[in-house]
């Protein structure tokens, strides 16, 4: 039953990350995740075998997911893309590193009317997996994804179409 739960969020994920492409159509969605999923087989098999490595599958699907979305960007000149792991190191999810990540990003793009910023692994960096959700780590995670919001809203030129995605 998790199994199938997971398989669903990763397909309206990849709908949703690859809108463009796909256009909604759950079939393309599907062929897209099939992909992601057969370069990752190795790993889904252990899965299988062991279920507590889901946590450590989802971080491989978001970060090959990611690095597809990322190519197909670099091969659209005037659509910009920048990707920040914020579970790189232990201070990236810290409000200082977060906005220094997120500037960098921001003048990144600055030069595209279109862009995609890419943020993956917030929700990780702040709860880890193992710990528990404490009210704390729930507001932190809830006002760094505010303080993002609110950064790219004030640092984006008003004509700039920027899709801010969360993973």
């Amino acid at each position: 039953m998790t199994r199938d739960r997971d398989d669903l969020r990763r397909l309206h994920f990849i709908n949703a990350l690859f809108a463009h492409v796909t256009g909604h159509d759950l079939y393309l969605a599907k062929q897209i995740q099939g992909a992601i999923t057969f370069s990752l087989a190795e790993l889904e098999a252990q899965t299988a075998l062991q279920p507590e490595l889901t946590a450590t599958f989802d971080v491989a699907f978001n970060a090959a997911a990611a690095e597809l979305l990322a190519k197909l960007f670099s091969d659209l000149p005037r659509h910009g893309f920048f990707h920040w792991d914020a579970a790189l190191t232990l201070a990236s999810p810290t409000p200082l590193f977060t906005r220094a990540e997120i500037m960098t990003g921001l003048k990144h793009l600055a030069p595209y009317r279109e862009s995609t910023l890419l943020v993956t692994n917030l929700r990780p960096a702040l709860i880890p997996p193992g710990l528990r959700a404490t009210p704390r780590r729930k507001r932190d995670y809830v006002d760094t994804l505010a303080f993002i919001h609110d950064l790219v809203a004030a640092r984006t030129v008003r004509n700039t179409d920027l899709q801010l995605l969360f993973l």
